[in-house]
This record gives structure tokens, sequence and C-alpha cells, in this order.
């Protein structure tokens, strides 16, 4: 090892780097002054002209594998950290607690806070009594809390901005014993009844990401009590709608027989289902990006990219559980039976959930560069529960829809650009939408400069009005009907028959071990010092290369080439995809059915 780390040092030319005046990002002191001495050796004949390229080249490819797979190691290191300190929010905001529903009866793993401060900025200072307090709520899809406001250009942090008080539904990562679908509707309406009581006459914004989405939904209907305007982002409530060859994952129900392997995998885990699960589906979605370009990204910039990569892991690599009933609940009855579009959804309580009866203004946001929750699956509930035009405006209700035409599911919640530009947008328009007749709209945010920073009236926002019969977005119900049938009667022999002897047989230990040999854990957590002790090795290296770096510049013809590989390498795991997707989608409707 102290000859590799000498090896490294040795390339170093001239004073140090901190000594040196600062130069662009994409070259470095060192770079420029070896090309020089290199200049120098050519011109006196003692290094051939086509090694100059070549050699330079081939040091700065060393130098970026081993901080790549330095990265790596980091990345390893804060999964194990954050594991430890019980996963809490990655929220990049100050807040205080204030109901923990596992205290409530019935319990549930969930939590109201208030966003209190950023740095050293309380909320105080931004608060307008005159807007409406906001309430941001996370997906539990797998991950943790905290995308919606985990850096300041977030729905949070634009949110403060505008002068609104806000507020944040976290979880916790396990379930509380039997914990049920219902018993999270209950915990969310106390945190919304909480929030009215903090400000008299004013209802709040429910800001519902993902799943979150229809999840403010159910406690707005559910619950009954009032609530001011509900923002959708990506947020499916049209299970069974997507567009044929891109959107698979609504075929992966009838693909896998129904919801029994949900069921087993919660057996197997005494009780618990892991939702790194569910994060291994979204990253088997769309392999190109998540299991190639992500890294090979990293790679190819690792000098500029190590920051960014790490603070979104963070998020990524934490995986929280759901109970067995939860988790069955929601497959059975959403997913898989769509019926909170159809209006047959019950939660065993006997209370009738229909979406007519919702008084709340819509805003929902939604991507066709989204596919997990395209707009067919956003928007595509609404035809199938107003039928016409003339029924939405009967129930005296007002939706809004914005689409955007390229930005992936996650940057909905994410992006900078989008939060400074499409949910600051959404926030100033929350009293325009409130004096709009009842009836559906197109929002169309109007930004002739393109700087997503621009104030009004550099951009302004109008409402188009819609026709519900106009939205054209069907699907083959019968064969998601018979998939139906089929998961029923695949869950009830299963339930009959497999189930209690893997309940026999699985304990907390054998779950926990199942747990953490999960391959999406061990892809991380085995690149730590902690479990690879030859990591030791790569972290000295790293600190070698990162005193002596000698990078070249992004458009010499090996980086140009690099790039250009890489895409390639992309666009054939793309292909494959588009065959896997193509495969799917033939054996469902062999299956099913058109």
């Amino acid at each position: 090892m102290t000859r590799h780390a000498n090896a490294i040092r040795s390339v170093e030319k001239g004073p140090r780097a901190s000594e040196r005046p600062a130069l662009p990002r994409s070259v470095s002191a060192q770079s420029v002054e070896k090309r020089a001495d290199v200049a120098t050796q050519k011109s006196s004949g003692m290094l051939p002209l086509a090694d100059i390229g070549t050699y330079a080249y081939a040091l700065d490819l060393a130098q970026r594998c081993v901080l790549f797979w330095d990265v790596l190691r980091k990345r390893a290191n804060n999964m194990l950290e954050h594991e430890e300190a019980g996963m809490p929010p990655v929220l990049a905001f100050q807040y205080e607690v204030l109901l923990d529903a596992r205290r409530f009866d019935p319990p549930a793993n969930y939590a109201l806070f208030r966003i209190t401060a950023v740095g050293e900025e309380h909320a105080e200072d931004c608060i307008d009594p005159a807007k409406p307090p906001v309430i941001v709520l996370d997906p539990r899809a797998g991950h943790g809390p905290g995308i919606g406001g985990f850096k300041r250009d977030s729905e949070v942090g634009i949110a403060l901005h505008e002068g609104h008080a806000v507020y944040f539904v976290s979880f916790f990562p396990a379930p509380c014993p039997h914990q049920r679908l219902v018993d999270v509707l209950h915990a969310l309406r106390r945190f919304i009844d909480e929030v009215i009581a903090r400000h008299p006459g004013k209802m709040p914004v429910l800001y519902g990401n993902c799943q979150a989405g229809w999840a403010a939904m159910l406690a707005a209907i559910h619950c009954q009590g009032p609530v001011g305007t509900i923002v959708l982002n990506g947020s499916p409530l049209s299970y069974w709608a997507g567009a044929s060859g891109a959107n698979p994952m609504r075929l992966s129900g009838g693909l896998l027989g129904g919801s029994w392997l949900t069921n087993f995998a919660a057996d197997l885990g005494d009780g618990r289902f892991d939702g790194a699960w569910l994060v291994q589906n979204f990253e088997l979605l769309k392999p190109e990006s998540a299991i190639w370009e992500k890294y090979a990204n990293l790679f190819i910039d690792v000098d500029h990219e190590e920051e960014r990569f790490l603070e979104f892991e963070r998020w990524w690599n934490a995986w929280y559980s759901f109970s067995r009933e939860e988790i069955v609940e929601i497959v059975d009855h959403l997913f898989i039976g769509n019926e909170l579009e159809q209006g047959t959804l019950n939660l065993g309580d006997e209370v009738r959930i229909d979406l007519r009866t919702l008084r709340s203004p819509l805003v929902i946001f939604s991507s066709y560069g989204d596919n997990i929750t395209p707009p067919h699956q956003a928007l595509g509930w609404i035809k199938a529960v107003y039928r016409t035009t003339d029924a939405l405006q009967a129930a005296a209700q007002r939706i809004v829809y914005l689409i955007d035409q390229r930005v992936g599911h996650l940057g909905i919640f994410v992006s900078a650009s989008v939060a400074r530009l499409e949910h600051r947008a959404i926030l100033d328009s929350l009293g325009d939408l409130e004096q709009l007749a009842p009836g559906l709209y197109e929002m169309k945010i109007l930004n002739p400069t393109g700087d997503p920073d621009c104030r009004k009236p550099q951009y302004r926002v109008e409402f188009e009005t819609r026709r519900v019969e106009d939205l054209e977005f069907d699907y083959p119900r019968t064969a998601f009907e018979r998939v139906r049938q089929v998961s029923e009667s695949n869950e009830v022999l299963y339930r009959t028959f497999v189930s209690p002897l893997v309940r026999a047989l699985a304990n907390p230990w054998s779950a926990a071990a199942l747990r953490w040999l999960h391959p999406m854990r061990t892809s991380r957590y085995l690149l730590s010092e902690k479990f690879s002790p030859r990591m030791y090795g790569v972290e000295a290296m790293a600190r070698a290369v990162r005193a002596n770096r000698a990078p070249v510049l992004n458009d010499s013809p090996e980086r140009v080439a690099e790039r250009t590989w890489s895409a390639l390498v992309a666009k054939a795991i793309e292909g494959l995809r588009a065959t896997r997707d193509d495969l799917e989608e033939t054996t469902f409707r062999r299956i099913y059915g058109d």
C-alpha cells in the first residue's frame, strides 16, 4: 500500500495545489504543469508525440477508478451510520415533533413535524399569516421520509419562501404491530385537525407526493373533515391505466399471480414487509438509469458528482418496512383491485369511499417522462369517476392538472428547477384556483425567459378549460378484472395451505438475517471497511489521489470516447429492457386477454 501511495504522489511536479492560482474546474493546476512538462520533453525528443495523451489519460483513468470506489465506500458507511442512528428523516430543515401517532389508539408509525428553521433562518421570520399552512406528505413506498425537503430548493423550502407555515408528515422505519391502512388514515386526519387548530380560519394545503397523494385523498374522504386544496405530485389513482410498452409496472400483479407473493415476503419477514423489495422493483423498471447511468456518470465526473451522488443515495438507501396487514391491503385494494377509482374501496369499517364526495380543489402534477406514475394513472380516474364534464360541474368540483413533458418521477419532487418554478407557481395560484368555476382545467405556466427563478410578471399562469370527455386514458378493464379474480383465488390458496407453515418457521432472527442478506443491502454495505478491510486501502489511496489529482480536459478525445461508449452501453441496456417489456406485454395479453 505504501508503494502505491508513493507512486501516485511521485506524479506531482512543482508546488502543491494549495499554492497555485485557481483554475476552471475542468482542469487542475497539476494537469497544466504536467502538460507543460510533457511538452518540454516532446520538444527535446524525450517523449513520443503519441504517448502524450495516452499517459495523461491513463493516469486520470487510474485516479478516477480509486475515487469511484472510495465514493461507494463512503456511501456504504453513510448507510450504516444512518441505520445505527435509527434512520431519521433526511430533511435539510430543523423541526419540532408535534404529534407521535405511535401513542394514538389505534397506533400508527407516523409523526407530525413543524418546520422551524433552515440553517440560521427561522421559519417565523418568513410566515405570512394571511396564507394557508402547507402540509407536505412524503411517499411511503419503501424509502424513508424527507424527499420533499432534503435540500433548500424543495417543496418544503419553496413553501417557506412563499410565506406559508409548513408542516411535514414523517414516519418511522418499523410499523406498529398489525398496523392497518385505516389506522394510518385516522392518524393523518388527527394531524390535519391539529394544523387547523393552530391556524383558525385557514384550511391547510395538502401536498401529497406519489403514494402520499392517494393517502391524502383517503384521509380527506374517509375521515370526513375540512381540508384545503390537495396537490397530487406524481400520485397514482388509476392503477390499471398506462400506455402499452411504456408502463409495464401495472402488469406485474397479473404476471406474478396477484398479491400472494407480497403476503409471502411479509410472512418471511415475521409480519413485516421489507421496503427494499419495492425499491428493487423501481431500479429494475429502468435498469439503464439505475444500474448503469447512475454509476457511469459518477465514474466519468467523479470530481464533481460525489457530493450530489452521496446526498441522494442517503435517502435512496434507507428502506422502511410495512406491516403485513397494511401492505396486503394496499396491494389488494388499490393496485390490483383498483377499488378507489371504481368506488368499491372498503377498508373493513363500512365507511363508503367515493371520490365524487370530495369537495377540496385538486391540483394534479404529472409528467410524460414519469414511467412510474404516468399521466394515465394520475388523470385516468377523472373520466372513470365523473364520466362527463357536466357531472364534474354538478359535483361542484374543480380539478386542475399540470403536465410536464420530460421530467422523471423523482424530478417532480426533487428537481430544484421544478421546485423553483412549477411548485412556486402552484402555491402562488392557490387563490386564483379557488375562484375558478367548477370544472376541469389545464394549468399553463408561460415562462418566456426560461429562468426558473423569475418572478411574476416575468411568468404568468393561465387556466385553460378542458373537457372530461377528451381525456383518452382507456385500458383493457376486462383483462385487469381477470387479474383481480386470479389474485383473490391465489391469495386464498396461499393463506390456507402455505402461510401457516411459513409463519411457523419465521422468527425475528430469520427475518433480520433475510433483511441484511437482501441484495440491495449487500451490494452497498459490503463496500464498507467495517465489512471489507481491503477498503482501508482504497481510502488511503483516495487520500493520495486527491492530494495529487491530475485530470485531463473534458473535451479530450479519450474523455469524449468514454462518454460515447457509456451512452452506447446505456442504449443497449435500454434495448434489452424494451424487449423485456414487450415480452411482458405479450405474455399478459395471452394470459388475460386484451
